[in-house]
């Protein structure tokens, strides 16, 4: 018999989301971490207690954290919630306005730092392992690292952690990340390519309020987004003057970039944006990494299975990779579930082959989407700008084509 069930490796979002969403399936599980689980952030003193590193949750990720009772249990001073979406060139005079009015919602998303939710998950996992009356048994190994991986046919998987330990399991699921070690275990093949970009994210203040509206503009060498961010006064009000941004460029212009003192970054960046909310009075520490997609030409293997960004990753331009790795979890977990009541195992790969044929179209459409969209507004002939900007005003003027974009991406 297998020390557990299930193994997940990688307590990110995706991973602890995929452990609390099989809190009711009687199973055993085992969580390994490289590290510790994290508590909940404090809130923000100053412009470098934010975490650059934000996610962009649609109502359907909402709905699935409330299931499992992660969304209550962040603090509400860190959730912004943004009413209103605009899209732009740079170089046109097309533009795209999405209001969450229009479509009779209170919001299109909220915009959350990593840390803020992943503080959430790991709570919940914490209340799981410690929980005396539950079915579903929860061992957390983390920090500790995968060493070595074996998979038998008979006996299922072996796995060694970094100090020696020996355990086994009947599935394990990869939620480690782009670049899975895991998966690399295991032999998976997948598709890749560079972007040919690189991504700078940082904390901003600006002097005027972005009165929770997300803005994007595309330009011929990237795109850059303003997220808004949630932030008080000594009164407790909201003062509206934070926003994270993802600022995707070509490599030589952001290596320039990063290279500039803060003085001549905030200036670089408010020329660019136009000055859309005055002037970017201050900045917080920059980080830059390079931008490449991958997609595994398969989501299970022998006993293996991968979920979010060690199945996929994809241009952060629309913000859509934890909402994505958080519909992996849902699917996955009503695939295992249903296999445990109907006395399947579960790596029988009738089961796993419904989650990838349930999952991978629609990452693989949403893949396919960003790529385009990064070929479209790379820099091309006046021709196609021009259509360009004439398809971006005939959508914004379509209230009905405008309306289903605003639901399909709300999930």
């Amino acid at each position: 018999m297998n020390d557990h069930d299930i193994v997940i490796v990688g307590a990110g979002i995706t991973g602890a989301a995929m452990a609390l969403a099989l809190a009711d399936s009687g199973l055993r599980i085992a969580m390994i971490d490289a590290r510790p689980l994290q508590s909940r952030p404090d809130s923000p003193a100053d412009i470098a207690g934010f975490d650059p590193r934000v996610s962009a949750m649609t109502a359907a990720s909402q709905r699935l954290l409330s299931r499992l009772d992660v969304w209550q249990a962040m603090p509400a001073d860190r959730l912004c919630a943004y009413t209103r979406m605009h899209v732009h060139e740079a170089d046109g005079t097309g533009s795209i306005d999405f209001a969450a009015h229009d479509i009779h919602a209170p919001e299109l998303g909220h915009i959350i730092e990593n840390s803020v939710l992943t503080g959430a998950l790991h709570e919940g996992l914490q209340q799981l392992a410690e929980a005396v009356d539950s079915s579903t048994r929860l061992t957390l190994l983390a920090p500790a690292t995968l060493s070595a991986y074996r998979y038998d046919p008979d006996t299922g998987a072996h796995l060694t952690l970094d100090d020696g330990q020996q355990i086994t399991a009947g599935l394990l699921i990869a939620a480690d990340g782009a670049n899975s070690p895991m998966r690399h275990m295991a032999g998976f093949e997948t598709r890749e390519w560079d972007y040919e970009h690189h991504a700078i994210v940082t904390t901003i203040r600006t002097r005027d309020p972005h009165q929770l509206t997300a803005r994007q503009c595309f330009m011929d060498d990237g795109v850059l987004a303003f997220l808004p961010l949630t932030s008080s006064d000594t009164e407790g009000k909201d003062t509206g003057h934070y926003c994270s941004i993802v600022w995707s460029l070509v490599p030589e212009r952001a290596q320039a970039l990063m290279a500039m003192d803060d003085a001549a970054f905030c200036q670089a960046l408010s020329r660019v944006s136009e000055h859309w909310l005055g002037p970017v009075d201050e900045c917080a520490q920059r980080y830059s990494f390079p931008l490449r997609q991958r997609h595994a030409r398969h989501y299970f293997r022998e006993a293996v299975v991968l979920i979010g960004d060690a199945a996929h990753s994809i241009h952060p331009l629309a913000g859509q990779g934890a909402n994505l790795g958080l519909l992996d979890v849902q699917v996955l977990a009503e695939e295992l579930i249903r296999a445990t009541r109907t006395g399947r195992s579960l790596t029988d790969p009738m089961v796993l082959r419904r989650y990838q044929r349930r999952r991978k179209p629609h990452n693989l459409a949403m893949m396919a989407m960003m790529e385009g969209f990064k070929r479209l507004y790379a820099d091309q002939p006046l021709a196609v700008r021009w259509l360009r900007n004439t398809g971006m005003r005939a959508v914004d003027g379509w209230a009905g084509l405008k309306n289903r974009l605003i639901r399909e991406a709300m999930g």
